[in-house]
């Protein structure tokens, strides 16, 4: 962060006296002003619900310039990682800065594939649950029991605790996602292999039986190891927030992640591709690819009350530069399958055609965003559609852990203390009961 030359002043119409604040640069994006000590030099707050103008720390592992449809991790765009990188190198890069060595990603990759078995007890704590409870409900226990499971590594200011933490939660996220799924449709646990690529062993544990032997479909493990990297990180959204928010009261890496779990949950977050596909089924449901037209049109009625999922996104003002790559991806997927004349998925193609090409949505950048690829190649490959928010939070697990231990590692950090603008009653004194 560097100071600029510029200042930015702030200047008031009933005579106050006006403030100086300074101005720092970043290496890429909006210069900011710091408003630090604002409050004490005029004992007012700045007013930003959402949080859409503020920076609320200085960061260097991912950068979005929404308006070009850019994203960077530690420089590199996500174009080249996501065909030229497999996840372990992703990994590495997000959590120590750089994309490792030859012999730095096969010490990584053994690291991470010696730590995918979970402790034994934790089949007892997942009987707990119903077997019809929501994976995501499920999942949140879950990584918040870890540390219950693995207090040796709950420190969040010991270095040491956070390095073990950090590869316990990635090594075991699999594992538990793949739990969470064969306890709900009852059948045994799938131990991890290690012999296995990190997106193999997830699909071995998610299909394979005892009955028979599994064989990774390479096409698939590639596709979700795509998935994986394309949702690694994604700067300080409202998940990321949460995390770094939760680690800065100083609670342990399993509680602070397990939070970010809950945020990604809702569906305007990591939901979002699970309502993509229950639109997409309420659609089949009334007609499929005839009923098209109708529901574009019932999208483009304000007073309907029908919302497109999958398009558009909140960052991006251009193409999602995510969604080319899973576009790619999908096309794979479903040829791989023999999947490209399903009618749930002639039905995604039907909707993709028009929103590509209707001047409604071209004029308004509506265009198809990773969440409606992703969702599809998921429902493809045969993950249960409650099941995607949390292969989800299994990719951004490395992007929490990246982010929480560099604000643990910012001296500036401070526990989160956000203000607001109270518009409650004023002070007021409680009347005696008979005259309430």
């Amino acid at each position: 962060m560097k100071l600029s030359d510029n200042k930015a002043t702030i200047s008031f119409s009933n005579g106050s006296p006006s403030f100086e604040m300074p101005v720092y640069q970043g290496s890429i994006g909006p210069d900011v002003i710091d408003i630090r000590k604002l409050y004490g030099q005029t004992g007012m707050f700045t007013y930003d619900p959402g949080f859409l103008s503020t920076a609320s720390c200085q960061s260097a592992i991912t950068y979005i310039d929404g308006d070009k449809g850019e994203l960077l991790y530690r420089g590199y765009p996500i174009e080249q990682l996501a065909t030229s990188c497999d996840f372990m190198d992703t990994c590495h890069l997000l959590m120590y800065g750089d994309l490792p060595s030859v012999q730095k990603k096969k010490d990584f990759t053994h690291l991470v594939t010696n730590h995918t078995m979970v402790h034994d007890q934790m089949q007892y704590f997942m009987r707990g649950f119903r077997r019809d409870a929501h994976p995501m409900a499920v999942l949140t226990g879950l990584v918040g029991g870890l540390s219950a499971f693995y207090h040796d590594s709950t420190d969040i200011n010991n270095p040491e605790h956070r390095d073990i933490a950090a590869i316990r939660l990635i090594a075991k996220m699999p594992t538990l996602v793949a739990m969470a799924y064969k306890y709900s449709i009852g059948q045994p646990y799938m131990y991890p292999q290690n012999n296995l690529s990190y997106a193999g062993n997830f699909l071995h544990m998610m299909f394979g039986t005892p009955c028979e032997d599994y064989k990774v479909n390479p096409v698939l493990e590639k596709a979700l190891d795509r998935i994986f990297i394309l949702h690694a990180d994604h700067e300080q959204n409202a998940s990321t927030s949460t995390v770094r928010l939760c680690g800065s009261s100083g609670t342990n890496p399993f509680a602070a992640i397990a939070a970010g779990v809950a945020c990604l949950w809702g569906p305007a977050h990591g939901g979002a591709n699970e309502a993509c596909l229950n639109m997409l089924g309420d659609i089949q449901a009334k007609g499929g690819v005839e009923k098209v037209g109708e529901f574009i049109s019932q999208v483009k009625d304000k007073n309907s009350g029908v919302k497109l999922m999958g398009f558009g996104h909140r960052v991006y003002k251009n193409y999602d530069p995510r969604a080319k790559l899973m576009q790619e991806t999908c096309n794979e997927v479903l040829k791989e399958l023999g999947l490209e004349n399903d009618p749930l998925f002639k039905l995604a193609k039907a909707l993709e055609k028009i929103a590509l090409e209707d001047d409604y949505f071209v004029s308004r950048k509506l265009y198809p965003n990773v969440d409606f690829y992703s969702g599809i190649v998921q429902r493809a490959i045969g993950i249960p559609v409650k099941l995607f928010t949390g292969i989800f939070a299994m990719a951004r697990t490395v992007g929490w852990i990246a982010q929480l231990n560099e604000m643990i590692a910012d001296p500036e950090y401070k526990i989160g203390r956000p203000r607001q603008l109270f518009t409650g009653s004023v002070r007021r004194d409680v009347p005696p009961v008979n005259k309430r």
